[in-house]
């Protein structure tokens, strides 16, 4: 899931920044905030197996009819009853869902449908390894989830827009990323409206005034990227990818930058597929939308702000986010919220690596030298919070800089540690390893152990499960009958001293040449060589730790 703050990227303009630093997934103010609840828990002891979800849209009301066929298999002796997440009537006026009926095989199941839980309860009982499947009718106007509304444009628009847990709004689901299911969509709506979802396309026919439109994911999905949608839209294939369409939705009227804007995806996609292993799905659609976040990474239909992909600016940074998601958060799936930065921290961090591939590693600097600023900030403001954070609420909470920018910056000091090919052995590694499937931090960590040959259990700890980093505050101080520079380094954060090693360079007139110290105390010093009077000395110069970095000359 990608930010997108229109103001922070004028001013970015405005002061000539280059074009590789509107990263837009930066936490923004100024978005749109998500409706507050709490936070949705599986239910023990079912795995749903497919969705199949048939809905009526309409222009004449906001109200949608829907049929939900849900598959699913019992893992447990200990239940006596079914539970889905579906809001129902009186979460706000005149809004939420009411179920009609329930039936499986043609017979009608006992149900009872309160505080937004729909409990299933069928006669014959539920028995370990037994697969169910049951067939919900429903109907209702969905306060949230599914957003109903106009574009930029006055047009109107249906968009699904499920994070963390909004698809409870307009679909019985167990309503957590951990249980993953396949999932159909079959829509039928006025004529003039275009559908896009998960998947490939079924089936797509008109009658009478009415279109119906079938799109299939055969692959699991978590249902926080489970969506339609609903426009006018024009739509164009910027290229094919070994075998993979990459399309552009966009409003007509955006048709020219839209087109242009969304174009660039190719590229990207060739990019990751060379380093991460094949697409997973059957195409890529992207798609201008009138959800709220500036992007989100839904399976194969990636939506995009209408202000985003309409404003003419370079959208490289929201794009390769968006796509390195495919992988990281819809194919390997963080298993529970504090493990985010699985999803977003990777897909931060591989928007940098696209860059450096693309623009060179100066704007992989530039891009981790602004992440860093943006950690510190947020450690200071929150300076007990670590990277995976269990102290949460509600998911939106966990929306800060510590899983997205701070998340990437362990990737980029991992990758340091690690050698470039071994980090990328390791991510190919652990794509395969939990491809489909849900993992943890613990799961990460072990397969990097493993492709490595190292032990990074010390690192993990104390990146990921403590809070802040290194304050490295330093002095340097030539001695000309030595020929040598003292460094002082201090750490002077109130957390424990880290174990980190720190890059200086010594810049002479005629060279610079780097050496790298063991900062693993308060104080660290050490003596290089510097046969002539320096004209600096930088901590850092290549941007690898996380720290903040001062370094004066001593008088």
């Amino acid at each position: 899931m990608s930010f997108l703050s229109r103001e922070w990227r004028a001013g970015a303009l405005r002061m000539a920044v280059p074009a590789v630093l509107l990263s837009l997934f930066w936490i923004a103010s100024a978005c749109a905030q998500p409706a507050r609840g709490p936070a949705a828990r599986p239910q023990p002891g079912i795995d749903v197996q497919a969705y199949d979800f048939a809905l009526a849209l309409s222009d004449t009301t906001d109200r949608v009819s829907g049929t939900a066929t849900v598959r699913l298999r019992v893992t447990t002796d200990t239940l006596s009853a079914v539970r889905l997440d579906l809001v129902g009537r009186g979460a706000s006026a005149g809004t939420g869902m009411a179920v009609a009926s329930v039936t499986a095989q043609g017979r009608a199941v006992p149900y009872r449908h309160t505080n937004d839980i729909l409990r299933i309860r069928p006669p014959a009982g539920l028995v370990e390894g037994q697969s169910h499947t049951f067939r919900i009718a429903y109907a209702g106007v969905p306060a949230d989830g599914l957003i109903i509304g106009t574009n930029q444009h006055g047009d109107r628009t249906f968009f699904g827009d499920n994070w963390p847990n909004r698809a409870r709004h307009w679909l019985p689901v167990v309503d957590h990323l951990s249980d993953k299911a396949p999932v159909e969509f079959r829509v039928t709506a006025p004529a003039q409206y275009d559908v896009v979802s998960n998947g490939a396309l079924v089936r797509d026919s008109t009658h009478g005034g009415r279109r119906t439109t079938h799109w299939r994911s055969t692959v699991p999905l978590p249902p926080k990227v489970m969506v339609i949608g609903v426009s006018d839209f024009a739509v164009d294939t910027a290229g094919t990818v070994d075998g993979v369409p990459v399309q552009s939705w966009v409003y007509p009227e955006d048709r020219r930058v839209g087109f242009a804007d969304l174009g660039q995806a190719p590229p990207i996609l060739r990019f990751f597929e060379a380093r991460l292993g094949p697409y997973p799905y059957p195409k890529l659609a992207n798609v201008q939308s009138t959800t709220r976040y500036g992007g989100m990474e839904n399976a194969a239909a990636i939506f995009y702000s209408e202000q985003a992909v309409a404003d003419g600016e370079d959208s490289t940074p929201l794009l390769a986010h968006e796509i390195a998601h495919q992988w990281y958060g819809n194919t390997v799936t963080e298993a529970d919220w504090p493990h985010l930065w699985l999803s977003e921290g990777v897909a931060t961090y591989l928007t940098g690596l696209y860059l450096e591939h693309a623009r060179g590693p100066a704007a992989l600097r530039r891009y981790m030298d602004r992440a860093r600023t943006q950690v510190a900030r947020y450690h200071a403001q929150h300076p007990d919070t670590p990277l995976v954070d269990t102290t949460f609420s509600d998911p939106n909470e966990l929306l800060t800089t510590n899983p997205y920018q701070k998340g990437a910056w362990v990737l980029h000091m991992l990758r340091q540690r690690m050698g470039t090919e071994t980090f990328w052995d390791g991510m190919r590694a652990y794509y395969e390893r939990y491809r489909h499937e849900n993992a943890r931090t613990r799961d990460f960590r072990a397969v990097m152990e493993e492709v490595s040959g190292q032990d990074l259990t010390p690192f993990f700890d104390r990146w990921t499960r403590r809070p802040g980093h290194p304050v490295l505050e330093g002095t340097w101080r030539h001695d000309a009958a030595t020929g040598t520079c003292a460094v002082t380094l201090r750490q002077t954060q109130a957390e424990a001293p880290f174990r980190v090693p720190v890059e200086v360079a010594v810049a002479t007139a005629d060279d610079t040449t780097r050496t790298t110290v063991r900062a693993d105390g308060r104080t660290t010093r050490a003596r290089l060589d510097c046969p002539q009077p320096p004209a600096a000395v930088t901590l850092d110069p290549h941007t690898r730790l996380l720290a903040e970095l001062s370094l004066t000359e001593a008088g």
